[in-house]
């Protein structure tokens, strides 16, 4: 029997990927017009085949996600956000295996590791998470903005393809609205602010 093949528009492809369950032809469409190029990005930036295929269904499950969530801004076409996602998901990888490489590294040097280092490890995780919880209460671009910046050390120009604005000075501005409205939460609650900037000092 003759394989059939189906084409979307954007549009198409968008309204197919909203429905609660997704059809197999959008997902072979999504592999068989972007993989290519996806891939072709990851094993030119230092990354292997098995690589290319985990990221690539990655961003696809992400991206149907943020379609369901109707946080798909139609501004830019499918193809450029979908290399957006998928830049942006290989600069992560990369960036927590230079960090697990790094830690590797020190605990080989280190041949004495107390409990001090255990400690410091679980706190850097808790004020993470504080610090992820307070950025979700700003909305999901000040979150995007800040994280990306404060976590993953993302440049100005890093960041601008993930939230679509048009220069990196209106980015600039954002970020400084995100962080003057995060000031006015913390100002209600003096407790709550040292917490949050102590969990800063350990994250950034």
């Amino acid at each position: 029997m003759k394989k059939v093949v189906v084409n979307f528009s954007d549009e198409e492809l968008i309204e197919a990927l909203k429905q609660q369950q997704v059809s197999n032809m959008a997902i072979a469409f999504l592999y068989r017009n972007y993989y290519g190029v996806l891939s072709n990005y990851i094993k030119l930036n230092k990354g292997s085949q098995q690589d290319a295929e985990d990221i690539f269904q990655e961003v696809v499950v992400n991206f149907i996600e943020i379609i369901k969530a109707g946080k798909f801004r139609s501004e830019s076409s499918i193809k450029t956000f979908l290399f957006t996602l998928n830049r942006f998901t290989w600069l992560n990888e990369l960036k927590k295996r230079s960090r697990t490489l790094a830690r590797e590294e020190k605990y080989e040097d280190d041949s004495e590791v107390d409990d001090r280092d255990l400690s410091h490890f679980l706190v850097e995780r808790e004020s993470k998470n504080m610090v992820v919880a307070m950025m979700d209460k700003l909305g999901e671009t000040c979150r995007k903005i800040l994280l990306a910046y404060y976590y993953d050390n993302f440049s100005m120009k890093e960041i601008l393809p993930l939230v679509n604005y048009e220069n990196e000075q209106v980015l600039r501005n954002k970020k400084y609205k995100c962080l003057k409205n995060l000031e006015q939460i913390l100002a209600a609650d003096p407790g709550l602010s040292k917490r949050f900037k102590s969990a800063l000092a350990y994250g950034h």
